[in-house]
């Protein structure tokens, strides 16, 4: 299984597309050429009715001059070409006109692909024109894109460039730009934006500030400082929302902090400005059902209908994802006939939780007949499915078709994250090809994945089964400096609802 099996090739260009020949021009020209134009009627009459005075009486202007072509009394050649200088200052003027709209849809292009080195580019390459100004709106969308990639340096010095540039800083980018260091675990350089903002009095932080915050300490166990926001929220008589309660409630669940987390929720619950809705129902449910407390998620199920919140399709997606690992296989069956009875869609989630059902438990058959029927309704596959794939597949002893999985990601360009190349560690670990392993590893560091807690665990254990001590001691090294850099790996809630306009 070599790695360039799952190689993806990313072309683009940055070239204005061609433009064509411009035609109004020669068209005006056409057209005011006297010989090829009869003489208006309506100055026909005005020459007639003055013949009979003997005082001139000047003719009456009907048009203004170069709005209507009128009567020319030295006729031009009807094939005079246009003056030089002019024809190329219109194509010049054109082709400016035409060219800014082709490389801003380019860079709104690469900034949804999330290919922020390519965006930045073209970015530059606007900026150099004298005809471009960037706006508040591309620097928000180019910071946001450059947390999500973890640049949160690079969206510091693109901020700076703003602020060099004359452009007014806001509450909404500073926010911005705080969570690109949340999003990288940088916590107390977050801290200090929220300090700078402080002081700004056009830049206040606001419960979106503190709610991005709030998740980052709560992902970073640092639940000491989420105390600590919420009493300066107090002081500063910001009100959390739903948002941020439900931001909490994830938190103290992960961390089995279950009385923190029932305080806040009964505090939703008593609450009139933060009540709970279908995002704290899928927490809840999510938290227990993970845990593999299935009675405990069916009870809250019904708290939370009986207080009128209604499921989604998120919320039965969580529920297959329950039973599956616990090999509920009749449950799992009825919640997605009750789906299908109340017209939710089935979704790459729903599929991927069934099929994640049969990839832990090794049984291929079921697994694949899941993929082809996800596939033959039209939905596509993401990383999470070839995970699940390859991982059911090296659980059911079927290496080759580990291989034809990682194969058939490729031809579909199915982003290789760090969950995609810990499938496949995972995968040389259980055929024992620590070699191959090995491969890998040096692929996802190439890759610019980071490795995660995922990562190393995969690979001290399959050192360990073959007594390499000298590999899994340096491993745990580099596992050790991945913690005390703030790389847990952990993959939270997205925030784009918090940053994104």
């Amino acid at each position: 299984m070599a790695s360039s099996y799952y190689s993806l090739s990313f072309s683009s260009s940055l070239l204005p597309s061609p433009l064509p020949q411009d035609s109004h021009y020669h068209h005006r020209s056409k057209h005011t050429t006297a010989a090829n134009h009869p003489i208006p009627r309506v100055l026909f009459r005005c020459a007639t009715g003055s013949s009979n005075s003997s005082v001139a009486v000047p003719k009456k202007r009907h048009w203004k001059e170069g709005e209507y072509p009128g009567y020319s009394q030295t006729p031009r050649r009807s094939n005079r070409s246009p003056i030089k200088n002019i024809k190329k200052k219109l194509d010049r003027h054109n082709n400016a006109k035409a060219w800014v709209p082709t490389v801003t849809e380019d860079l709104t292009d690469r900034i949804q692909k999330k290919q922020w080195l390519q965006a930045l580019e073209v970015f530059e390459m606007l900026r150099e024109q004298p005809f471009y100004q960037p706006k508040e709106g591309t620097y928000m969308k180019l910071i946001v894109l450059l947390g999500k990639c973890g640049q949160p340096k690079g969206a510091r010095q693109l901020f700076d460039k703003m602020i060099e540039e004359g452009l007014e800083p806001t509450s909404e980018l500073y926010t911005a730009l705080l969570a690109a260091y949340c999003r990288s675990n940088i916590i107390h350089e977050a801290f200090s934006i929220l300090d700078q903002m402080k002081t700004l009095p056009h830049c206040q932080p606001d419960v979106f500030t503190f709610s991005i915050l709030i998740k980052a300490c709560v992902d970073a166990s640092r639940f000491e400082l989420v105390e600590s926001l919420y009493e300066q929220m107090a002081e500063r008589s910001i009100v959390p929302n739903t948002v941020t309660q439900n931001i909490a409630l994830n938190g103290y669940g992960k961390a089995g902090k279950f009385e923190q987390m029932e305080k806040v929720l009964m505090g939703m619950l008593e609450s009139t400005t933060c009540r709970p809705d279908v995002w704290t129902m899928n927490t809840i449910l999510g938290l227990f059902g993970n845990k593999g407390h299935i009675e405990m998620m069916e009870r809250w199920y019904e708290k939370f209908r009986n207080f009128g919140i209604e499921p989604e399709t998120r919320t039965f997606n969580i529920l297959i994802g329950a039973y599956g690992k616990k090999r509920m296989y009749d449950k799992m069956s009825t919640v997605m006939e009750y789906m299908r009875k109340l017209s939710f869609p089935w979704t790459t989630s729903t599929y991927n939780n069934v099929i994640e059902a049969f990839a832990d438990a090794g049984d291929a058959k079921n697994m694949e007949y899941t993929f082809d029927q996800m596939r033959a309704e039209g939905m596509k596959a993401d990383t999470k499915t070839f995970c699940c794939l390859i991982r059911g597949y090296a659980n059911a002893g079927l290496f080759h078709k580990v291989i034809g999985s990682v194969q058939l990601a490729g031809k579909l360009e199915i982003p290789e994250n760090t969950s995609f190349h810990n499938a496949v560690l995972f995968a040389c670990a259980k055929a024992e090809d620590l070699m191959e392993m090995e491969r890998v590893f040096t692929r996802l560091k190439e890759k610019q994945c980071l490795p995660d807690s995922t990562t190393y665990s995969v690979m001290i254990d399959a050192y360990k089964q073959e007594g390499m001590s000298d590999k899994v001691y340096d491993l745990e090294q580099q596992k050790q400096m991945m913690t005390a850099n703030g790389h847990n790996g952990s993959e939270g809630i997205e925030m784009e609802s918090l940053v994104d306009s």
